[in-house]
C-alpha cells in the first residue's frame, strides 16, 4: 500500500498567525496538535501544516500554491481578501497578459491566484495546485510513492493527481532552482498500514534517502532531487 499525502508543511516563526491567514483565505478550520497547526483538506484538497521554526524567512522556496478562480470577480476578491489578511504583492517580472497574480503570505511564502478559465486546473478545487521545483524523475518517483497517475508529462514537466481528483502536485523540470539553506516546506505523508519503518524502507527502495527521525517520531527523508519530505504514523 502507498503512503497517503496529507499536507505540505511550512516552517514558520509564528505558525499560529500563518495558520490563521490561510484558514481565513481558504475557509478552513485549524486543528492544533503536537506538531503544530493543521488545516485539513477535504474532497481531495491538500492539507496545510504550520510548524514552529525560528530561522529567518527567505524568499527562495521550492514550492508554491496556486489558487483557482471561478470568475474575474472571484480572482479579484481572493486577491483583495489575501491583502487584507496580510499578504503583499510580489513582483517577479510577470507580464500583464499572463493573467495570474503573484502574492506572498505574511511569512514570505509566494502563492499565485490563477485567472478563471485555466484548463489545467479545471475541477481541482480552490487549492488547485502545489507547484514544485523538480526534475521529471522526481515526478515519476512521486507517482510511484503515492500510487497516483502522471496526469501531465511533457517537456520534462510532470504532475500527479489522486484518482479521486483534487489538488494537483507538479514539478517544473530542468533547470531546478538552487538550494538556499534548509528546506522550509516539506510534503507530509502518513504511512500506509501504520508501519512507519516498513514504509520508509519502501520509499528508500524507490530512491529516497533517509535523513533522520525527529523528536516527535517523524521520519525525515529526501527525494531524488534532495528535497526533504516527512513520513509520520497515522
Amino acid at each position: 500500500m502507498q503512503s497517503r499525502l496529507v499536507a505540505v508543511a511550512y516552517d514558520a516563526q509564528d505558525p499560529a498567525r500563518l495558520a490563521q491567514f490561510w484558514a481565513a483565505l481558504l475557509g478552513r478550520e485549524p486543528v492544533d496538535d503536537a506538531d503544530g497547526v493543521l488545516l485539513p483538506g477535504a474532497d481531495g484538497q491538500l492539507g496545510l501544516r504550520f510548524t514552529a521554526d525560528g530561522a529567518a524567512p527567505h524568499r527562495r522556496h521550492r514550492m508554491h500554491l496556486h489558487l483557482t478562480s471561478t470568475s474575474l470577480a472571484h480572482q479579484q476578491q481572493t486577491v483583495a481578501t489575501a491583502v487584507e489578511l496580510g499578504a503583499s504583492h510580489l513582483d517577479l517580472g510577470r507580464r500583464p497578459e499572463e493573467g495570474h497574480v503573484v502574492l506572498c503570505d505574511p511569512e514570505g511564502y509566494a502563492f499565485c491566484v490563477i485567472q478563471p478559465g485555466n484548463a489545467f486546473l479545471a475541477g481541482c478545487g480552490h487549492l488547485g495546485e502545489l507547484s514544485c521545483d523538480g526534475t521529471r524523475d522526481v515526478g515519476v518517483f512521486w507517482s510511484k510513492v503515492l500510487g497516483w497517475p502522471l496526469v501531465w508529462d511533457r517537456n520534462e514537466e510532470t504532475a500527479v493527481q489522486s484518482p479521486q481528483g483534487g489538488t494537483k502536485v507538479s514539478w517544473g523540470g530542468e533547470p531546478v532552482g538552487s538550494r538556499r539553506g534548509a528546506d522550509r516546506q516539506r510534503l507530509e505523508l502518513v504511512a500506509a498500514g501504520g508501519d512507519l519503518d516498513a514504509e520508509a524502507e519502501r520509499l528508500v527502495g524507490l530512491g529516497a534517502r533517509r535523513l533522520r527521525v525527529t523528536a516527535g517520531g517523524v521520519i525525515l527523508l529526501a527525494d531524488l532531487d534532495g528535497t526533504e519530505f516527512r513520513l509520520r504514523a497515522a
